[in-house]
């Protein structure tokens, strides 16, 4: 998944908002949770405290009895975390068996008889204690008694520490949950996007002609349109090759014309025509090439087998050749493709295969294979070859090393303007057989 990514942004949006949404409702419970554990452990420590209360009187010396002890057990067991004791200002009169002998420690609350009061102490065995306190005026006592009743925190906050550890667990396990979700929710959701850019890939790639319109509703007018578009598209090239086709016809015809003209007479002016008309048929034809390439070159979907169009301009050459004995080795895998057209691909083999053969001693070499992601042709000879200075000579448009080779020189500006347009790459080196090295780097088809 990457970073700028609509699943990105998708998933990483949802994990936010729902672990901020669960880590408030957790924080929110636990505390609503602690909340009401306090008022219930100070509801029980009131009740203790009346029962303490309803069950004390004034004996006849003045000093408290207890008549009828708290429902109680811990009361009974020493340090057990349930305390009470009944006290005149600093003097304990009474107290719990629970807080063997030890008492409560004085707090400076008002003595005045009233209402329950609560505050936090430290206890015995260094325990934190939660009191409640009342002061109480017993008939036949001259004095009011204070009445506490003290529980230990540790129970309440032991309590809470269980609730919120799993409290802890369930909403860990719910945010894995939810983010488990989400991601399903989004590779599901994302699958169409998927799937239009898996036809559109195949589109490219010469597989297919149209994308599938049955998509969610959201996306299928999308994919109408790019249909649409690519019906445009294809009409729009089927028109330019049909006026590129009518142009070569129409430009033909006075060419042979004049040609025919000229062939019937002698003379340095007629031999003159012949040639200038034989240059001009090769420049529109090379023309009329670049402007059909120039349609072509961003049309999607277009794919061309190489293999076949190497063997037979291979078997085409070595036939003229035979005279010469020139030897074509071809290497190229079955499957290997050329993302242009067919035409484009045998006029600049042709050119290339053509001028190697003129070259070349005894044999050509081709071999076609893929590299990093793009069609690499390679063109040897065993001729002369050309040294750097000559070979970027060659290069330069419209330049001929040598005119006694038959021919009009516009291969390979030909062979330099089809590769320019299809963004590829044409190079010159020398042949591990001596002679010259052709190196082309065009589009390659999936």
């Amino acid at each position: 998944m990457k970073l700028n990514s609509l699943a990105f942004r998708l998933v990483g949006g949802a994990t936010i908002w729902s672990l901020a949404a669960l880590l408030a409702g957790g924080v929110a419970l636990s505390s609503l949770f602690r909340d009401n554990v306090e008022r219930n452990f100070d509801a029980h420590l009131v009740l203790l405290l009346d029962a303490l209360t309803a069950g004390s009187e004034a004996g006849g010396d003045g000093a408290p009895r207890l008549l009828i002890p708290p429902a109680e057990p811990r009361f009974d067991t020493p340090f057990s975390g349930r305390y009470w004791q009944i006290a005149r200002g600093s003097e304990v009169l009474l107290r719990s068996r629970s807080l063997w002998d030890q008492g409560l420690p004085p707090h400076p609350a008002s003595d005045q008889a009233g209402g329950v009061s609560f505050h936090e102490t430290q206890g015995p065995e260094d325990g934190r204690l939660r009191i409640a306190k009342r002061v109480v005026a017993l008939p036949g006592a001259e004095a009011p008694f204070i009445i506490e009743v003290a529980g230990d925190l540790a129970e309440p906050e032991a309590e809470v520490r269980r609730f919120q550890t799993l409290l802890a667990w369930a909403f860990g396990l719910l945010g894995i949950g939810l983010v488990v979700a989400v991601l399903i929710q989004v590779h599901y959701g994302l699958a169409p996007l998927r799937q239009l850019s898996g036809n559109l890939a195949a589109i490219r790639a010469g597989k297919a002609e149209r994308l599938d319109e049955r998509l969610p509703a959201e996306i299928a007018p999308l994919a109408v349109e790019i249909n649409s578009l690519l019906a445009q598209i294809g009409q729009v090239v089927e028109r330019a090759r049909t006026q590129v086709g009518n142009l070569a016809h129409a430009l033909k015809t006075p060419l042979s014309v004049l040609a025919n003209a000229a062939g019937e007479a002698d003379g340095a002016l007629p031999e003159q025509v012949r040639r200038q008309t034989e240059l001009m048929r090769r420049l529109v034809e090379h023309q009329l090439g670049r402007a059909r390439a120039a349609a072509l070159g961003g049309v999607l979907g277009i794919r061309t087998d190489v293999a076949p169009i190497v063997r037979d301009i291979a078997r085409t050459l070595e036939r003229i050749h035979r005279d010469r004995g020139i030897a074509f080795r071809v290497a190229c895998a079955d499957r290997l493709a050329f993302a242009g057209e067919a035409q484009d691909l045998e006029e600049m083999l042709g050119n290339l295969l053509d001028n190697a053969a003129k070259w070349a001693h005894r044999q050509v070499g081709v071999r076609a294979e893929p590299l990093s992601g793009k069609l690499r042709i390679l063109v040897d000879d065993d001729g002369p070859g050309l040294d750097e200075s000559e070979r970027e000579a060659v290069l330069k448009r419209g330049f001929r090393l040598d005119e006694k080779v038959a021919g009009s020189g516009l291969g390979l500006d030909i062979v330099g303007d089809l590769v320019e347009l299809y963004d590829g790459r044409l190079s010159l080196a020398r042949a591990p057989e001596g002679g010259l090295r052709v190196e082309l780097q065009l589009p390659l088809a999936e």
